[in-house]
């Protein structure tokens, strides 16, 4: 296994879990918010509509979530200062920044494994 292999590997732990905690602590903003239905989609969707492409290790959906990660970004930044004591307010935060970070670095470190292993030439057994 390459460096980069390994890089992806520990990238990739990082990204799922930070995914899972923002996930979390957005449905526990939104549930002590009281907020209808429509925010509840809003908070959640953006996140869950790469739950499968995830799943597949597909890097285009990693590199869209990085993408999201900036609108979440956004949104807590301003609420970072109107509410500096919320601990969901700041877990959420940290959790984007994380979890942008640990994905762009997976797919960076992904996509040099994958090209190191296609230039790699067949082993005769």
């Amino acid at each position: 296994m390459t460096r980069d292999a390994v890089l992806s590997v520990r990238a990739g732990l990082i990204t799922w879990i930070t995914w899972w905690a923002l996930l979390a602590l957005q449905t526990l903003d939104a549930w002590l918010l009281g907020a209808p239905w429509f925010i509840w989609a809003v908070k959640l969707l953006p996140l869950l509509l790469f739950l499968p492409g995830m799943r597949r290790g597909n890097l285009r959906s990693f590199i869209w979530l990085c993408f999201v990660c900036l609108g979440y970004f956004f949104v807590l930044v301003p609420r970072i200062f109107a509410q500096p004591d919320s601990p969901v307010v700041i877990g959420s935060l940290a959790a984007v920044v994380i979890l942008f970070i640990s994905s762009m670095l997976f797919v960076r470190w992904k996509a040099r494994a994958q090209r190191a292993n296609a230039s790699m030439p067949a082993r005769a057994e």
